[in-house]
């Protein structure tokens, strides 16, 4: 699959189309998408779920998507680079990019804050206005604009991580979940040992600095993070048992499900089926 890339570090575009004529894209860059309008299905890594209007999208470099269009939809797409991230002096949060990449693994709206999301209307409206109009200043105005959309983005993405996780964490514990995060599906990656190898701390020390500044050890983060997926996969995939034992590095579905039912006080088919029923 060919990536495709941006010509400058932030771009801003306004569309209006009844079909998707490219499917399962990836990107090089970040693209937030709002839509303004229309209703269809959005499938992201393999999660599809109904968008519309109103809906905040945050599509990282690692997702791979497409839009199914039921009804004409026009979107405000607003494409930025990772280099523009993390160079970019934000003021109060730290790693920004990695709090971003956390999206890859929600493939949904983001927005969960009322308030943010009537800032968001009046920030597109500002945007679409600026493009029509254009001028003197325009391309510093849209800027300012775009900062605040990634913002909004980024404080509401931090909602949906853990109640422990905060923007003010630890510059290497906000590193070390961000191991966690992008091997999650990759179990002999998350051991003890491991965690302790690619950070050069010892196993004993690793445990205590980790739950002092999270307030859970290492593993129960681990097994609460792995939890929301697998949660998230029942809810917007058709996966089979087997199939999300094999993609989460479990040996068979039988673990799996003992995992789920330690965790959540019910199967996996129960669950399942109790979303199907809601």
């Amino acid at each position: 699959m060919v990536k495709q890339n941006i010509h400058q570090q932030v771009e801003v575009e306004y569309l209006k189309t009844d079909h998707c004529p490219l499917v399962n894209r990836q990107y090089s860059f970040f693209e937030i998408v709002y839509l303004i309008s229309g209703k269809g299905f959005v499938r992201i890594n393999g999660n599809r779920m109904a968008y519309r209007d109103g809906n905040l999208l945050l599509l990282t470099p690692d997702d791979r998507h497409h839009f199914e269009i039921v009804e004409a939809t026009e979107f405000l797409l607003i494409r930025f680079s990772e280099s523009y991230v993390r160079t970019y002096p934000w003021k109060s949060i730290h790693h920004l990019e990695c709090l971003l990449y956390y999206a890859t693994k929600l493939s949904g709206c983001v927005m969960r804050c009322k308030d943010d999301s009537r800032l968001v209307e009046m920030l597109v409206d500002s945007l679409l206005y600026g493009i029509k109009l254009g001028g003197a200043y325009q391309q510093d105005l849209e800027m300012n604009l775009v900062n605040a959309m990634i913002v909004i983005a980024a404080r509401n993405i931090a909602k949906l991580r853990p109640g422990n996780v905060r923007d003010n964490t630890d510059k290497r514990i906000l590193e070390i979940i961000n191991h966690i995060e992008r091997n999650i599906f990759t179990p002999c990656q998350l051991t003890a040992a491991a965690i302790s190898n690619a950070f050069g701390i010892s196993e004993t020390y690793l445990g205590v600095y980790f739950k002092r500044q999270c307030g859970e050890t290492i593993q129960q983060f681990i097994s609460g993070y792995k939890i929301r997926l697998i949660e998230w996969r029942l809810k917007f995939s058709d996966l089979r048992i087997n199939e999300l034992a094999d993609e989460f590095g479990f040996a068979d579905g039988s673990h799996l499900n003992k995992f789920f039912k330690k965790q959540k006080g019910v199967s996996l088919t129960a669950y399942r089926q109790a979303l199907t029923a809601s």
